[in-house]
C-alpha cells in the first residue's frame, strides 16, 4: 500500500504541467507516517467543479433542506448537486440576484447565511476562516464564472488507501484524490463527504479521519464528491486464538470459518439436538416441532438425523405455506376491495404450488414477469394489478429481483451508485408494452402484450430510450417479441451479477437474521458484503443447481455454521456480522400467532376460513384487520417489495398484548384448552410439565424448573370472593399461569 502511495507521489510530481505541492502528513495502518504530495493548480473557478461541492458538504442541498423537491424559505437547489446548471440560476439570477454581490462578495446573502450572520435556519454551515468560504469568496468576486463547456470534467475519485487491516479502536486518516478529464489530479479530502456502512464500528470525520470502535469484523467507508463514489475497507482483527473448529460440512463452513480464523474470532460450539430442531423447524416450516417429533429426534441414532429432518421439513406442506407467505408479501399479494379476493386466493395458490413443486426460481420469476391472460387461467397476472406503473414495475423488480433500490434514478443519478436516470428508464421501457383491458368480472383485467413501439421517455431528457439491463447496453427488440421476455432471460443469464447474489442473500438473511448485505435488497459497491468469497459461491451453487430454492436452503441449514449455538463465548458476544454464532431473532407474528395456539391447544377462526387454519398460511393481508395480534406484532400489508415493511422491533404494546390482552387469556382458559385437559390428566406433575417444556421449547426441563411447577402447583387458590378453590380448578389456575409465564419467555419468543 506505502508504494502505490509513493507511486503516486511520483506521479504527481511528474505531470506536465506547473504544479504546486504541498506536503501533508497521513496515518497508515494507524501508526505508519509517510509524505504525499498534494496535488494544487491555480486554474478558474468553475461553478460545477468548485463551488457545487461546497454547498453538497455544508448539506445546503440535502434533502432536509433546500434539496427537497419544493425548496427551503424559497431557495432551492438540486439533490446533492446533481444538476449544476440550474442550481447556479438559483444562486446567480433567481430573486434580483440578491444572494450574491460581486462589489463586496463578503456581503453577499450566500455567504452571510452560510456563517449565520443573517438569521439562517439551517444553522452555521461556513467558517469564516475557512478555504471553502474563501473559494466562495473569490468565486462571487470574479463574477460567479459558471465555466465553459471545454473545462475538464471529474471523471472519478480515489480513496487512499483503498484497504487496511487495522486494529480495534485505531484511526486512519484517508486522502480523496479527484481525477479530471484533462489528467489533472486533486486532492478533495476536506470537500468529500464520508458514511461508514456500520455506525457501530466506526465514524468518519468531514476531513475524513475514520476512527474505528472495538467491534472486530469489516467495515466500509463510502467516499462521496461531486457524484462520484469511492470505498475504503478496514479489516478489524480480534485476534484470539482459533482452534478445534468443527469438521466443515460444505462450502459455506469452509469460508465462514476461514475468515474467522483470519479476524481471530472463535466460534461458538454447535448447538444440541433440541435447539436445532427448534430452530430449523420455524426456519423453514414457520411452526414449533410437535412433541412427537421431538422425542422421535431425540431417540434417533442416525449420524445424519439432522439432515433427514432438513428432507423432511422441505417436502412438508408447512414449508410451502411458510415461504408462500413471505413471498405473497412481497409481490403486494393485497386486497384492498372485496372483488379482489378472487385474484389473492389463486395468486397465494400460484405461489405456494410453486414452491411445494420445487418450481425453479427463474421459471418462476419469468411466469410472473411476462403473465398475460386473466388471472383465472393465469394466476401472476395477478401482479399487474397491484403494480401498475411501469416505474413502480421497475422498481419492485429490481429491488426484489436484483437486489438494487433504482427509485432515487428517476429523478436524479443514485447517490451512491452507478445509476443514472438513463438507466432508470432503460430499464422501465421493458415494461411499456404492457396492455390492459376490462374482463367481464368487475375489477379484473385482462394483461397483454401491446404489440408496436410503444416508448418510454426520460422525463429529464424528453428522449425516448429503449429497453435495457442494468449496465448493459440497450436491446434491439422486434416489435412483436415481448421485451419483459428478454428481461426475464437477461435475469436468468448465469453471468447475470445481480440475479442469484439477489436471492441468496435474502435466504441468508432469513435463516441468520442478517444477510451478507445489509440491508438485503441494496446490494452496491458502496456496501459491500461481509464475506464476498462466501456471496458469490452461494450464488455459484444457486446457478449450478438451476435456482433451486430448496437445495440453497439445504445448504445452509446443513452447515455447521448454521447449527452453531447462540450462545456467545469469552471472544464472539460483539460479533455482528461473521456468523461466529446464531443470531436470534424474534419470531415473525405469524409463527407466533401460531406458536401460542399450538401451545395452548387453541384453534384459530379467520373470516371465510376453516376452523384452525395457521396464520402462515393466510393468502393476504385482509386477515391483520380482524387480529390485533398480527397487527401488533408486525404482520407486513403488502404495501411493498421491501422486506423492511414486516416489524420485528420489540415494543411495549406487544408486551402488554401478550400480558394482559383478552384473546390471550382466551386461549390460556378454554375449557378445551391445554391447560384444562392437563389438570384433567391422571399423569403426574412432573411428566406433565416435561410434556409443556417439550411443547414450548423442543426440550426437556431443567430439574430447577420442575420443582418451581410443582411448588406453584401445589398452592391453594382462592375464586373472585376468596373462597377455596377445589383441587381440579386449583390445578387448572396452575397450568394456566405456568403456560402465561412461559409464552412470556424470551425463550419462546425468540428462535434461537
Amino acid at each position: 500500500m506505502v508504494n502505490e502511495l509513493i507511486h503516486s507521489e511520483r506521479r504527481f510530481a511528474t505531470m506536465n504541467r506547473p504544479i504546486h505541492a504541498r506536503a501533508s502528513r497521513w496515518l497508515v495502518a494507524g501508526a505508519l507516517a509517510f509524505t504525499s504530495l498534494s496535488a494544487e493548480e491555480k486554474r478558474p473557478l468553475n461553478f460545477s467543479n468548485d463551488i457545487a461541492p461546497i454547498l453538497t458538504k455544508a448539506s445546503c442541498n440535502s434533502g432536509g433542506c433546500h434539496g427537497k423537491a419544493s425548496g427551503q424559505n424559497g431557495f432551492k437547489l438540486s439533490l446533492l448537486g446533481f444538476e449544476p446548471q440550474e442550481d447556479y440560476e438559483h444562486i446567480v439570477k433567481e430573486a434580483r440576484g440578491r444572494r450574491v454581490f460581486p462589489a463586496a462578495p463578503e456581503q453577499s446573502l450566500l455567504l452571510l447565511k452560510g456563517i449565520n450572520a443573517v438569521p439562517h435556519g439551517g444553522g452555521k454551515k461556513l467558517d469564516p476562516k475557512s478555504q471553502d468560504y474563501q473559494v466562495l469568496t473569490d468565486w462571487i468576486s470574479q463574477g460567479m464564472p459558471y465555466g465553459k463547456d471545454t473545462d475538464p470534467k471529474l471523471t472519478s475519485i480515489e480513496v487512499l488507501p483503498k484497504q487496511n487491516v487495522m486494529k480495534l479502536k485505531s484511526q486512519q486518516q484517508l486522502q480523496v484524490l479527484a481525477r479530471y478529464s484533462d489528467g489533472y489530479v486533486r486532492d478533495v479530502t476536506r470537500s468529500a463527504l464520508y458514511e461508514p456502512n456500520e455506525k457501530a464500528m466506526a465514524e468518519a470525520s468531514e476531513e475524513g479521519l475514520v476512527k474505528l470502535f472495538d467491534i472486530p469484523g469489516d467495515v466500509a467507508v463510502m467516499v462521496r464528491y461531486q457524484g462520484k463514489v469511492a470505498v475504503y475497507r478496514a479489516s478489524l482483527p480480534l485476534g484470539a486464538p482459533v482452534e478445534n473448529l468443527p469438521a466443515p460440512r460444505n462450502f459455506i463452513d469452509e469460508l465462514v470459518f476461514a475468515k474467522l480464523k483470519r479476524i481471530g474470532m472463535p466460534p461458538s460450539a454447535i448447538c444440541d439436538d433440541s435447539t436445532f430442531l427448534r430452530r430449523v423447524t420455524l426456519d423453514i416450516a414457520g411452526r414449533l416441532p410437535t412433541i412427537s417429533e421431538t422425542r422421535a429426534f431425540a431417540s434417533a441414532k442416525e449420524a445424519d438425523k439432522r439432515d433427514r429432518v432438513v428432507e423432511t421439513l422441505l417436502s412438508g406442506q408447512d414449508y410451502a405455506d411458510y415461504f408462500a407467505n413471505k413471498w405473497a408479501a412481497l409481490l403486494r399479494n393485497k386486497r384492498e376491495d372485496k372483488r379482489d379476493i378472487t385474484a389473492n386466493f389463486a395468486f397465494h395458490s400460484w405461489v405456494r404450488d410453486g414452491l411445494l413443486e420445487n418450481k425453479p426460481y427463474d421459471q418462476m420469476v419469468r411466469e410472473l414477469l411476462a403473465a398475460t391472460g386473466d388471472v383465472l387461467e393465469n394466476p401472476p397476472v395477478a401482479w399487474y394489478k397491484r403494480v401498475k406503473e411501469p416505474q413502480q414495475q421497475l422498481e419492485d423488480v429490481a429491488q426484489l429481483f436484483l437486489g438494487v433500490r433504482m427509485q432515487c434514478a428517476q429523478c436524479h443519478h443514485h447517490p451512491f451508485e452507478k445509476w443514472s436516470q438513463q438507466d432508470y428508464y432503460s430499464f422501465a421501457a421493458f415494461f411499456s408494452q404492457v396492455g390492459r383491458k376490462p374482463t367481464a368480472i368487475k375489477g379484473e383485467e385482462v394483461i397483454y402484450h401491446k404489440r408496436g413501439l410503444a416508448q418510454t421517455v426520460n422525463k429529464k431528457t424528453r428522449q425516448p430510450v429503449k429497453p435495457a439491463g442494468l449496465g448493459e447496453e440497450t436491446f434491439d427488440i422486434a416489435v412483436d417479441e415481448d421485451p419483459r421476455l428478454r428481461l426475464a432471460s437477461w435475469m436468468s443469464d448465469p453471468t447475470n451479477p445481480f440475479f442469484a447474489k439477489s436471492l441468496v442473500n435474502r435466504y441468508w438473511k432469513h435463516f441468520f437474521n442478517r444477510g451478507l448485505v445489509e440491508p438485503e435488497d441494496d446490494m452496491r459497491e458502496t456496501n459491500p458484503p461481509a464475506n464476498p468469497e462466501l456471496l458469490d459461491a452461494l450464488a455459484k451453487h444457486f446457478v449450478e443447481t438451476k435456482f433451486d430454492l430448496k437445495a440453497i436452503i439445504r445448504a445452509i441449514t446443513r452447515s455447521h455454521t448454521y447449527q452453531l449455538s447462540a450462545v456467545p463465548n469469552e471472544y464472539n458476544g460483539v460479533d455482528r456480522q461473521n456468523f461466529s454464532r446464531y443470531y436470534p431473532k424474534r419470531l415473525p407474528a405469524e409463527s407466533l400467532f401460531d406458536a401460542v395456539n399450538q401451545l395452548t391447544g387453541s384453534r384459530s377462526a379467520f373470516a371465510g376460513l376453516p376452523s384452525g387454519t395457521r396464520a402462515v398460511s393466510l393468502p393476504d393481508n385482509s386477515y391483520n384487520q380482524g387480529s390485533y395480534f398480527l397487527t401488533v406484532f408486525g404482520r407486513p400489508e403488502g404495501s411493498s417489495a421491501c422486506e423492511c415493511e414486516r416489524t420485528q422491533e420489540a415494543s411495549l404494546a406487544q408486551s402488554l398484548h401478550l400480558l394482559n390482552a383478552q384473546d390471550i387469556q382466551v386461549k390460556l382458559t378454554a375449557n378445551d384448552g391445554r391447560a384444562s385437559t392437563m389438570a384433567k390428566d391422571a399423569k403426574a406433575d412432573p411428566e406433565k410439565l416435561r410434556e409443556l417444556y417439550l411443547a414450548a421449547f423442543s426440550r426437556d426441563p431443567r430439574p430447577e424448573e420442575i420443582k418451581l411447577g410443582e411448588i406453584h402447583l401445589a398452592k391453594p387458590r382462592v375464586d373472585g370472593e376468596g373462597k377455596p378453590l377445589d383441587s381440579a380448578q386449583a390445578k387448572r389456575q396452575g397450568f394456566e399461569d405456568i403456560l402465561w409465564a412461559i409464552i412470556n419467555t424470551k425463550e419462546f419468543l425468540f428462535n434461537h
